[in-house]
Order: C-alpha cells, then structure tokens, then sequence
C-alpha cells in the first residue's frame, strides 16, 4: 500500500513492452489486460479510504502519499497522494479506460503504436490526478498532450492532421502560460521559502500569508498569475472562447480517443481549477468569480444551441460537452456546497455519460460510414438493442430524475440559485435546449420511416455491448444512489467550498 499510487499511474506503461512480445493482432489483449489489473490494483484505495479527511490543503490528511526528492536543487519532489476531489477522477480514469480499451477492439493499422500511445496517455492522466507537486504535475500534463497528438493525428478521420495540430497548439499555447505561472509561484512562494509542494503553498495560503511577486506589464502579481493559469486550464475544459479545437478533435478522433477526450480530458481543466488555481488565490477568485459565472452562462447556452444547428452526430454530442461543462464551471462559481459538490459529481457522471454516447456514435459509424442524423431513420425496428440504450443514455444527457445526469444539475443550480439568481435562470434554458437537440435527434434516427439502405444493420455486438453495458449501470445506479460518489469527495468540497468563501 506504500507505494500503490505508483503503481496504479505505471501499470498501464509497464504494459507498453509487452505489446512488441506478441502478435500484432494480439496488441489489444495485452492494452485491455493492463487496464483491467490497473483497476483491481487499485480497488484498495477505494475501500480504504478515509471518507472523513478533507485534505485539500492538509498534508496530513492526504491520503496513501508518496514522497521522495527528485530535484532537490530546485526542491522538485516526486510527490503523490490523494483526497475526496481527486479519488474520484482516478475512479473516472480507471473505468473509462476499460471501456475505451473494448472500443479500440476495431483498431486493425499499427496496432502496437496505437494501444503504446493509448497506455502511455492512460499513465499521464493518472499522473495529473494524482501530483502533489507542481513540476510533476506539468510534466504529467505535458506528457498527455504527446500521445494525443499522435492518437489524432494518425488514426483520425480524414481532416485529422488539422484537428491534431489543432488541438496540440491551443493546448500548448495554455501550457506555456501555466509553467510561466509555475515558476513565478515557486520564486514568489507566500513565506519566502520556495516550493514546488502544492500542500504546503496551499497551507500557507490558508494561514494568511500571501504571494510578494512586483508588478508584471504593470499588472498586480497575482491577477496575472491566477489568469495565466486559469487560461492552461480553461482550454482544456473548454471555456468559450478556447472551445474551438474540441468539435474538430471530437469528429476527427477514433471513437475510443473521443470517449477518453470527453470522459476524462476535459475533467482535467476543471480539475486544475479546484486543485491549484482558485485555492491558491482565494482572493483574486472572488474578484474574477462574477465574470466565471458570465462564461458559465455562455457556456451553456451557446454550447446547446450550437449543438441543436448540426447536422453530424458527433459533433452534436461535441458541442452538448461544450454546455454541459458549463454547468461544472457554473458550481464551482457559486462555490455554495451544493454547487461545488454537484460541480465535481456533474464531472463523474459527464464523464460516464458521455463517453456511453460517443460509444454509441461509434456503433452507428461502424455499420453506415457516415454520421449525418438525416441520413438514417427507422433504425429501432432493425437495431432495437441499441435504440434502447440510447434512448437511456439521451435521458440521462437531458438530465431525466432517476439518471445520474439529474442529481448533479440539480445540485449546481440549487447551489447557484443562493448567489446567482439571474444567470442560474438563464442556465436552465441550456437544459430546454438540450432536450430539445437530444429528442429531435432521436426522433431522426431511430423513428419514421426506415432508410432501405440500412434494413440488413445488425444490432450491437457482445465487445460493443461490453463496452456500454457497464456504464449504463453506473448512470442508473448514480441515479438512484448519488451518495456513493458524493462521499467520496464531500468533506473535501464542504471544506474547499469555506476556503473559497462560498
């Protein structure tokens, strides 16, 4: 238990030299076997875990930690550990990497590049979640943009060269504010001492002491720092206007690349947000909160309505992770308890959500080789399996009481209702809208009169069915049992959300 962090980011890596150690059309046994002991190693620190401990800014309260120096001329560390915020985006990263595994099962060019590109992004994600130093946490972050890049790049669709560039340049532009940011964290350290430990810089945050960094551009300090973070975080999940690389990075992906895209990539911005950006300026938080809820706002309504103008199945689905990511940014805004806690909760169940329905673009892609929601119709009396479970995971997108998806947004907007009362009213017209894109699309697809070129498509198969089955029971169950996430991370959230002044 000592050093099983390291073990749940590394084991998807280890995996990487097994691949060339079999045949080629094997690659994806070995990528699905690592995942799947990567998830039982890590059963432990689920059952183990101390739900009580709030962690957050307390190194002794962080929980199955690992530390030893790495740099220790700049005081670099390799430094694990984990609390109520971030266990329940390793949980995220582990299922979500099982089921984009299965749907890589299609996979057949340079298949021991693909699943070394998708182990390698599986360890970095892992990383982020799990860094308690700043150093390690970028080079985890950076690590992650490598296989992506690649993953786009080489097995997209046709325009993938430019979605790969794309997304590599927005993510790097970010990535360069953040380490500039980093830096100046570190040689401006509140206390004088310089670290890299983000407990210990959020610690002497809480106890009053404060960053002493001069002027830059004729800006104070610490606006500047909070927003050059704020922008490396705010592409990633996207905020408007930095959103524009997903639609592209969404179509061009394999369906496997667009469900760890959406299922967990995007967490990783709000989650930078939680972690690092506003606990270390509370402060300047409160100065910026108006405006974050501004971009909120945009986020979801514009979001929705662009995803009710498409036409491609895909890029619907894109756009609707465009909106409903604003709901996250709008709980945290509030940062009430109830809105930062349905913020982190709405993080799980998009994850699972989305990633079921980008699952199910897939299974529809497979068969017709095309996407476009006008060209099918009457697919329930040929695929009826599969029309079924749609239907399920377009309910719990809308957000229907008693999927997962409903819990969450409930939380969010009760929360930001204490605070923000005009913008949460405008907000709810995103879920109006959203039902509005979802039932319209379902209606295309699987109603009316049947398209004579699809009469012979075959209903799901077992690996599809595999790959979807499993999230299904998680939206149902978060549904009817939301507490058994919510334990998780509540103490953390409840105690973040006083730090925040919510």
């Amino acid at each position: 238990m000592s050093h099983i962090l390291s073990w749940i980011i590394f084991i998807p890596l280890i995996g990487v030299p097994f691949l060339w150690l079999v045949p080629r059309e094997k690659a994806k046994w070995v990528a699905l076997t690592a995942v799947i002991v990567d998830f039982i190693v890590a059963l432990p620190i689920f059952i183990n875990f101390d739900k009580s401990l709030k962690g957050v800014t307390t190194i002794g309260e962080m929980q199955f930690v690992e530390r030893a120096e790495w740099i220790p001329s700049l005081g670099i560390e390799y430094y694990l550990g984990v609390d109520g915020i971030s266990i329940s985006m390793v949980l995220l990263t582990l299922i979500i990497g099982i089921m984009a595994t299965l749907a890589s099962w299609r996979i057949n060019v340079h298949q021991r590049g693909y699943f070394a590109m998708f182990l390698l992004l599986e360890t970095a994600m892992l990383g982020v979640f799990a860094a308690l130093d700043l150093i390690l946490f970028y080079l985890f972050w950076e690590v992650m943009l490598f296989p992506m890049y690649f993953l786009i790049g080489i097995w997209g669709g046709p325009g993938r060269i430019y979605a790969a560039i794309k997304f590599f340049l927005y993510t790097l532009a970010g990535s360069v504010g953040m380490l500039l940011a980093i830096i100046a964290i570190w040689y401006f350290a509140p206390g004088g001492e310089r670290t890299f430990d983000m407990i210990e810089l959020l610690s002497r945050v809480e106890a009053g002491q404060e960053f002493t960094g001069p002027p830059i551009f004729g800006l104070p300090f610490t606006k500047v720092v909070f927003v050059a973070l704020f922008i490396g975080f705010a592409i990633k999940v996207p905020i408007f206007p930095f959103h524009t690389w997903l639609p592209d990075a969404h179509v061009e992906a394999p369906t496997a690349i667009s469900v760890i895209l959406a299922g967990v990539l995007l967490k990783m911005g709000t989650y930078g947000f939680l972690r690092m950006n506003f606990p270390l300026f509370p402060d300047i938080f409160e100065w910026f909160r108006d405006f974050l809820i501004f971009l909120a706002v945009v986020n979801i309504v514009y979001g929705a309505l662009c995803a009710l103008a498409q036409s491609d199945f895909k890029k619907m689905i894109a756009y609707s992770s465009v909106s409903h990511m604003g709901f996250v940014i709008l709980g945290i805004g509030a940062a009430t308890t109830q809105g930062i806690n349905g913020a982190v909760l709405q993080m799980f169940n998009h994850g699972t959500i989305t990633a079921m329905l980008f699952l199910l673009v897939g299974v529809v892609y497979d068969r017709a080789h095309h996407r476009q929601i006008a060209g099918f119709g009457g697919l329930a009396s040929v695929t009826p399996v599969y029309a079924a479970i749609t239907s399920v995971a377009f309910m719990a997108a809308i957000g229907l009481p008693g999927l997962s998806g409903f819990i969450s947004e409930f939380l969010i907007l009760t929360g930001a209702f204490k605070v923000y009362k005009t913008a949460t009213i405008i907000s709810g017209l995103g879920i109006i809208f959203g039902a509005a894109y979802m039932l319209w699309a379902y209606q295309r697809v699987f109603f009316g009169k049947l398209n004579t070129k699809y009469k012979e498509l075959t209903d799901m198969n077992f690996v599809e069915l595999a790959s979807v089955i499993p999230l299904l029971l998680i939206v149902i169950y978060l549904g009817i049992m939301p507490n058994s996430i919510i334990s998780y991370f509540e103490t953390s959230l409840n105690y973040l959300s006083r730090v925040l002044g919510g």
